[in-house]
Order: structure tokens, then C-alpha cells, then sequence
């Protein structure tokens, strides 16, 4: 999804199964994951074991991969979410963030927003403290090789392994069969492309993300097993595996914004009602309009992780992430607040925090040849590790080169 994580090699799992529900699918992937406690322990002992030894050479940092989609505003779910979360992941890895622009056109939007709102995220990565001389940013439109690849993923993609993605099924009812693209069916296999390309070794995802990943990871293993191995060597290719089987990086626990109205819904940009979220672009009288008619409960003091009281943990979960305070620390000052006096609480704390993103945002936009050159930048990087990625599959997939 500590630096002693930079001299971890992540081991493989064996080759998925194939499962005939989305709940086993779901489940598999999820007894697969690691914490990255026990990573960081396996390293440390590592490098406690061969300090006599003579100094190995530095061991390639993995590789993180992940991207938000520029439509719809940026909100706190997505900050607290994903971007958050990078800043500190791009220390301890070779990262790349991008604005998933191709993602954005599989359900119905407005064409002369995209290119705005594409910017507009992206200025709010940096805005949030990614930083270009440690992470590639850029635009999944401005690397070719991201469709390129999907193509190629198609054609060994079976088509049932889609019509169980439990996305596709919610979003197509949602929108019903005359407005739904092919593209929102296939959508799945662009995001294995997005993964694969750059030969990721971790993609942080959610829950609602572990299908995906799934995916991902068995279109790797069949791509793998089809064209990869001698019959890629017999081609010209070096042999082996064409890509490499991507991990789940969980974000840490909390980090699952729900909605403003609605304490069992995920805070989402495509929400109906503006009320429901929290923009990180919101400007004060805003955030304290949202917060103070945000839905409540009538039961007395606060609590976490009561099931009768989503909204409350929700609530509770926001004002500890945003404050940095241990679970412990927000019980022991929230407990006995009732809900004006905490909603006052909220308010201050995500004012305080999102004051210095958006002044650092403005600042970003009004500087338009800063944000290109670091988009260029960041495209070029990308490309250089894609193009490579896609000549080899063109290769063991027994195209004709140029």
C-alpha cells in the first residue's frame, strides 16, 4: 500500500488458486499479509548477524507504487487515507505516486475539469509533503506504456476473473447497464498494469483495494507462467519472470475515514451531498459548518469502537490522526466532552492542520512551470523503468520488434 526495512528482501507466497467467490478471494490475499513490524525484525536481526562480516553492498530499497484519481475534490479520507501515509513511505522507499487521469473517465465526467483537476492533485501531493527529489510524481496518461500494457494483460485476463470484481458489480447497479463502459469492467486490469509496469514490491491498499490487488497478483503469476521462464529465453529474452508478485502494504490501523453523515459509509468523493466529507481545500467557516452538523448520537461522553456508535469512532479516530495522539490520549481527554465540546475540539485541530497544506497549495499553483517540471520529471523517471518493463512482455509475447 524503519530504514531497517531497506535491507528486507519481501519473501513470495506461492501461486494464488483459483477461488470461485470474491469473499475467498478477498480472504486469501488478506492471510497473506505481513506486518511490517515482523519485516522490520527479520531485517534488524539480519543485520545484526553479519556485523562481523565483511560490509555487503547497499540493498536496492523496494519499490511503492500507488495514485489518487483527479476527479471529484481531494478530501481528508484520501489524505489521511493515502497521502499521509506516503510522506513517510517515500523515506523508506523508491516510490511513485501518480494522478490515475485514465482511471477518471470509466464512469461519466466533466472533460474540461479533467486537465484542472489532474494539475490540481497533483499540487496537493506536494502541498501534503511529497517531495520530487524523493518520489516520482506524475500523470498515468503521460506514461503510454500504462495502456500499452493493459492491452497485452487483456488478452490473458479471463473475462470471469472481472465479473466477480465486487466494484464493478456496485458501481454498474448504481449506474445501470446504459451508462456503464466497457472500460469500467476492464478498469481492473489497467490497475494491474499501473502495479506491474514498474515492478512493484508493495502497493498500499485498503480494504476495499485487496480484491484489486489480488488481481493483480494472479494476472502476474498467468502472464508469468504463459510467456515468462525459457519460453521467454527462447525469444532473445534473459528468462525468468516477466514481473515481479506485489505485496499488500496495509496504511496503519485508524486510517479508514468514514463519511461525515454517515459513520458506516467510507467518506467518498462521488457522495451526493458535499456535507459528507471534509475537502482539504475547505476553508474555515466551512470545516466548522461540516463539523457542526455532522451526525452525532445521543449517548453519553465518547467512545471508541462501539458498534452502536459508529460516528463516534469515526470522529474520534479523525481528531487522533489528525492530532498524532496515541488511542490512549484521545480517551483519556475526549471520554467526558460532550458533543459541542468536542465538535469545537475537532474543528480547531483540523483547521490547524490543513492551514499550512492549503497556504503551501497556493503557493504550488501559482507557479505553473514548477508543477510541469515536476511532472516531466517525474514522467521520465517512470518511463524509463516501463518502457523496459513493456519491450520485455512485447518480447516474450513474440512480437515483432522495431
Amino acid at each position: 500500500m524503519s530504514r531497517a526495512l531497506l535491507a528486507h528482501v519481501l519473501h513470495h507466497p506461492p501461486l494464488l488458486a483459483a477461488r470461485s467467490g470474491a469473499g475467498a478471494r478477498v480472504g486469501a490475499l488478506a492471510s497473506r499479509i505481513r506486518p511490517l513490524l515482523r519485516l522490520s525484525c527479520s531485517a534488524a536481526e539480519a543485520a545484526a548477524s553479519s556485523s562481523e562480516e565483511a560490509p555487503a553492498p547497499p540493498a536496492r530499497k523496494k519499490r511503492v507504487v500507488s495514485g489518487v484519481q483527479p476527479t471529484g475534490l481531494v478530501h481528508l479520507g484520501n489524505y489521511l487515507g493515502a497521502i499521509k501515509n506516503w510522506v513517510a513511505l517515500q523515506d523508506l522507499y523508491e516510490t511513485f505516486f501518480f494522478i490515475v487521469d485514465l482511471h477518471a473517465i470509466t464512469l461519466p465526467y466533466d472533460a474540461p475539469q479533467l486537465s484542472k483537476a489532474t494539475r490540481s492533485t497533483a499540487a496537493i501531493y506536494l502541498a501534503c509533503g511529497i517531495d520530487s527529489s524523493k518520489a516520482s510524481i506524475f500523470v498515468q496518461s503521460h506514461v503510454r506504456a500504462h495502456v500499452e500494457l493493459m492491452w497485452l494483460l487483456s488478452s490473458s485476463t479471463p473475462i470471469g476473473w472481472l465479473n466477480r470484481m465486487i466494484q464493478f458489480k456496485e458501481k454498474s447497479r448504481k449506474a445501470g447497464d446504459e451508462n456503464v463502459g466497457v472500460a469500467l469492467l476492464t478498469y481492473p486490469v489497467l490497475m494491474a498494469s499501473d502495479i506491474l509496469l514498474y515492478q512493484s514490491d508493495l502497493v498500499p491498499v485498503g480494504e476495499d483495494q485487496t480484491q484489486h490487488l489480488e488481481l493483480t497478483r494472479e494476472i502476474a503469476e498467468r502472464i508469468n507462467n504463459l510467456y515468462g521462464g525459457r519460453k521467454w529465453k527462447k525469444l532473445g529474452g534473459r528468462g525468468g519472470l516477466l514481473f515481479k508478485v506485489p505485496e499488500a502494504l496495509i496504511p496503519p490501523a485508524g486510517a479508514r475515514v468514514m463519511s461525515l453523515t454517515d459513520g458506516l459509509s467510507k467518506m467518498s468523493k462521488s457522495a451526493p451531498s458535499d456535507q459528507s466529507r471534509i475537502n482539504l481545500l475547505d476553508p474555515k467557516d466551512v470545516i466548522t459548518n461540516k463539523i457542526k452538523r455532522c451526525k452525532t448520537d445521543s449517548f453519553p461522553g465518547l467512545e471508541f469502537d462501539n458498534p452502536e456508535r459508529p460516528e463516534c469512532s469515526n470522529l474520534l479516530s479523525i481528531y487522533q490522526i489528525i492530532t498524532g495522539k496515541t488511542k490512549e490520549e484521545v480517551v483519556s481527554e475526549c471520554q467526558d466532552m460532550n458533543w459541542g465540546t468536542f465538535k469545537t475540539t475537532l474543528t480547531d485541530a483540523l483547521i490547524d492542520h490543513l492551514q499550512p497544506i492549503q497556504a503551501r497549495y497556493e503557493e504550488i499553483m501559482s507557479d505553473p512551470s514548477y508543477l510541469d517540471n515536476v511532472l516531466l520529471e517525474g514522467a521520465g523517471k517512470a518511463s524509463e523503468i516501463a518502457d523496459t518493463t513493456l519491450n520485455n512482455v512485447y518480447q516474450a509475447m513474440g512480437f515483432l520488434r522495431r
